[in-house]
């Protein structure tokens, strides 16, 4: 098989690094790596990588003197490292496809760039705990520039903490191991468990809310001290439906370990009973993506006196989203999910969520 994956943009781009298309044995292909800008390209370059057992890092930027090139529209660059995949060139190959399918965090550091050609491709597989990494020889063998274990030493600290934060990025390092140097580009792609979402109160929203959640890659849990309404029929969208207090379930979830910084909390239930103790316990943990809160406007302005009457800080509060969502005027349980995810996608993108046609930026995706 050969392989084809966006190690880095520069400016807009419509695919993130870690994008990546697969090219079978039989010509069969599976993924995406530009939403249709240069696939036809990738996909070549792919088979050939395949085929020749070389790997190659190429750049496609905006179109050039030739408009029949491959080119990106959309005004940036990127770079896409075409390697063969295979279980001789990667032995590491069955245990990495296991942990992703068990749901383990994993990742995987590919050199896509070195002065000794012998060593762009070699691979090395990381986990989070702590230890040796293996297998360490891909790398080693026939490499000049690592063998004295010191860009090991460097990466092996820098994969694990993108894998923590679920980020895949190209990392460049000197001779010595140091950070942002010059002669050897490493691609950490994290195969991190999806991001949690957790829905608190098992209203008709929680439902949509849950639904559309699945939809953007979240694992949901809808939560709900109430029996009767906290039910698997009620919410096929959730991975995990929970009976208890909600503050108590968090408090639980985040002694086991189980939060992290791409967790949203979407607290819908609008009782201060079930509110406030909550709020209290979100806002004060380790900073999570988003910790957002449904009411009207009379409602929150009666949590925030709550919420600093039990010794909430201005800051804590700051990181609330209270109403929650982005003001696009739906009603329904499904419109005001859409508001709902809209924020959370705006929230973790550093989007301004209005209208596109009224920027005047010249592009339209983060630039990278």
């Amino acid at each position: 098989m050969g392989m084809g994956t966006v190690v880095a943009i520069l400016g807009s781009s419509p695919r993130e690094p870690g994008a990546s298309m697969v090219v079978g044995p039989n010509g069969e292909v599976v993924g995406s790596v530009s939403g249709g800008c240069v696939e036809a390209a990738v996909y070549e370059l792919s088979r050939e990588a395949a085929a020749t057992g070389r790997p190659v890092l190429v750049r496609y930027g905006i179109a050039g003197a030739d408009p029949y090139a491959p080119a990106l529209t959309c005004g940036g660059s990127l770079d896409v490292f075409a390697s063969p995949v295979s279980a001789e060139t990667f032995p590491g190959l069955d245990a990495v496809a296991r942990d992703v399918d068990t749901g383990r965090p994993v990742a995987v550091a590919t050199v896509v760039e070195h002065p000794d050609a012998d060593v762009v491709g070699r691979r090395l597989v990381i986990r989070p705990q702590p230890g040796i990494p293996a297998p360490l020889e891909l790398l080693r063998a026939g490499s000049r520039g690592l063998h004295g274990g010191r860009i090991i030493d460097s990466l092996t600290a820098d994969a694990r903490s993108l894998l923590a934060a679920g980020r895949s990025e190209c990392l460049s390092y000197g001779p010595e191991g140091e950070q942002c140097g010059e002669g050897t580009r490493v691609f950490v792609q994290s195969f991190a468990p999806p991001p949690r979402m957790l829905v608190f109160g098992a209203i008709d929203y929680a439902a949509a809310v849950a639904r559309i959640g699945n939809f953007l890659g979240y694992r949901v849990t809808v939560c709900d001290a109430r029996p009767l309404f906290a039910t698997r029929d009620r919410f096929p969208g959730a991975a995990d439906v929970v009976v208890d207090w909600p503050h108590r379930y968090l408090q639980r979830e985040a002694q086991a370990g189980n939060l992290d910084s791409r967790t949203v909390v979407c607290v819908l239930t609008h009782d201060p009973k079930f509110d406030v103790p909550l709020l209290l316990l979100a806002l004060r943990l380790p900073r999570m993506a988003y910790v957002g809160a449904m009411g009207s406007r009379h409602t929150h302005l009666e949590r925030l006196e709550r919420l600093r009457a039990a010794g909430l800080t201005d800051s804590e509060l700051s990181r609330l989203s209270s109403p929650v969502g982005l003001d696009l005027g739906g009603r329904t349980p499904e419109e005001t999910a859409v508001s709902i995810a809209a924020e959370i996608i705006a929230t973790r993108s550093g989007g301004s969520g209005v209208r596109l046609r009224d920027l005047d930026e010249a592009t339209i995706h983060p630039a990278g």
